[in-house]
C-alpha cells in the first residue's frame, strides 16, 4: 500500500540504508534523474544529490542525531546536464536498533518560481506604467501652456534676434513632448492580422545585421512547425528590434555572436494563465551580460545599460508584448544574456481563429 502511494507521488522520493546507499526511488524520482531504478539502486546520498557541502553535511548530522531538515530552493545538478531547482527534505527513520535508514523527498519548484518571477515581473511592469502616465499627463498640460506662451511671446518682441531665444524654449518643449510620448509607448491602435514570426525575426535580423556589418554574427535556429499568430507585425518588428539591436550592440565591440532561436511550448503558462500553445523567441548573445541589479529593473522606463541610452527600448518592447498577453525575461551571466519572449498563438482564449483548435 505505502509503495503505491509513493509511486502516485509528483515529488521524488529515495531511500537510503544507514551508509547512505541508495535502496529505493520511486518513479517521479526516475523521471527527474532520467535513469531506471535498476541502473542507480545502490548509488550513494553524496554522489546522487550533488547540492554541495552543505547537503552531505545535512546527511550525516540527520543520520548521527536524527533530526529532519528542509532546504528550500537548492539547486541541483542532474547526471545529464540540467540543473534543475528543488525542495530537500531529509527525513531519518528510526527502528529499534535506532537510526538506520533515510528518506529524501525532492520536490521540484521551477516552475512555480517561474510563474512566481512572471506573475511579479507583470505586476511591476504594470505599476511602472500606471506611474509613467500619470507623470505624462501632469507633465504634458504644463508643457502645452509653455509652448503656447513662447509663441506669443515672440509675435511681441520688437527684435527678430531676440527670436532665438523664444525658439530654444519651443524646441525643448517640442523635445520634452517627444519623449513624454516614447515613453508612453505607441499609441495607435494594433492592425491585428496573421503573422509569421520567422518574418518578423528576418526583417529585424536584415536591419540589424546593416547597422552592425560584420562585427556580429547573427545565427537562426527557427522552428518551422510555428503557426501564425494574431498580431500587428510592425508592432513586433518594433519589440524584437529593441531587443536584438540591444544585443547586436552589446557584442559588437567583441565581435561577438547573436543567435535567434524559436520553438513551440505546448501548454505552458505565463502569468498565472495556461495556453495550449506558445512561441517562444529567444535572443541570445555573447556580450558581458547584465549585472544582477540592473536584471531587476531592466524593464522598468528611463533604466539602461549602456552609456547614452535612455531606457526605453525594453520597456516600449515590454508594453508592446504584454498587448498579446505575452512576456519577456531575461537571464544573464558573463558571456551569455537570453531575452525570452513568450507570445500566445490563437486568440485570446488560445483557440485557432478557424474553430478547429490547437491539438
Amino acid at each position: 500500500m505505502e509503495q503505491t502511494i509513493l509511486e502516485h507521488l509528483d515529488a521524488a522520493v529515495l531511500l537510503f540504508d544507514r551508509d547512505l546507499n541508495l535502496r529505493y526511488i520511486n518513479l517521479a524520482g526516475e523521471m527527474m534523474f532520467s535513469v531506471s531504478a535498476r541502473h542507480i539502486i545502490g548509488q550513494n546520498a553524496c554522489d546522487l544529490i550533488q547540492c554541495g557541502g552543505t547537503m552531505q553535511a545535512v546527511f550525516a548530522r540527520t543520520m548521527k542525531f536524527g533530526h529532519p531538515f528542509t532546504e528550500r530552493e537548492t539547486p541541483l545538478p542532474l547526471p545529464d546536464g540540467r540543473e534543475i531547482t528543488v525542495d530537500c527534505t531529509v527525513i531519518p527513520i528510526r527502528t529499534a536498533e535506532g537510526i538506520n535508514e533515510m528518506l529524501v523527498k525532492l520536490q521540484q519548484v521551477d516552475r512555480q518560481l517561474r510563474i512566481s518571477r512572471e506573475e511579479q515581473l507583470l505586476s511591476q511592469h504594470q505599476a511602472a506604467q500606471a506611474l509613467v502616465r500619470g507623470l505624462a499627463h501632469e507633465i504634458k498640460n504644463p508643457l502645452g501652456g509653455l509652448r503656447g506662451a513662447a509663441q506669443l511671446l515672440e509675435r511681441e518682441l520688437p527684435d527678430p534676434a531676440l527670436y532665438e531665444y523664444t525658439q530654444v524654449i519651443i524646441d525643448e518643449a517640442d523635445r520634452l513632448q517627444a519623449l513624454v510620448d516614447r515613453m508612453l509607448g505607441p499609441i495607435r491602435l494594433a492592425k491585428k492580422q496573421e503573422v509569421n514570426i520567422h518574418q518578423v525575426l528576418e526583417r529585424v535580423r536584415s536591419l540589424v545585421q546593416a547597422e552592425v556589418g560584420g562585427r556580429v554574427v547573427i545565427d537562426c535556429d527557427y522552428d518551422p512547425s510555428i503557426p501564425p499568430l494574431l498580431a500587428d507585425s510592425d508592432q513586433l518588428i518594433q519589440a524584437l528590434l529593441n531587443i536584438v539591436r540591444n544585443g547586436a550592440r552589446a557584442t559588437a565591440e567583441a565581435g561577438g555572436r547573436l543567435c535567434l532561436r524559436t520553438r513551440v511550448l505546448r501548454q505552458f503558462t505565463i502569468g498565472n494563465r495556461r495556453y495550449p500553445l506558445v512561441a517562444q523567441v529567444e535572443i541570445k548573445d555573447s556580450g558581458p551580460g547584465i549585472s544582477a541589479e540592473l536584471q531587476a529593473r531592466i524593464f522598468y522606463p528611463m533604466v539602461s545599460g549602456s552609456k547614452g541610452g535612455m531606457g526605453l527600448g525594453l520597456s516600449i518592447a515590454q508594453s508592446l508584448v504584454n498587448q498579446y498577453q505575452g512576456l519577456i525575461e531575461c537571464r544573464s551571466k558573463p558571456g551569455e544574456t537570453v531575452f525570452t519572449v513568450l507570445l500566445p498563438l490563437g486568440n485570446e482564449h488560445g483557440e485557432r481563429q478557424d474553430g478547429l483548435g490547437y491539438r
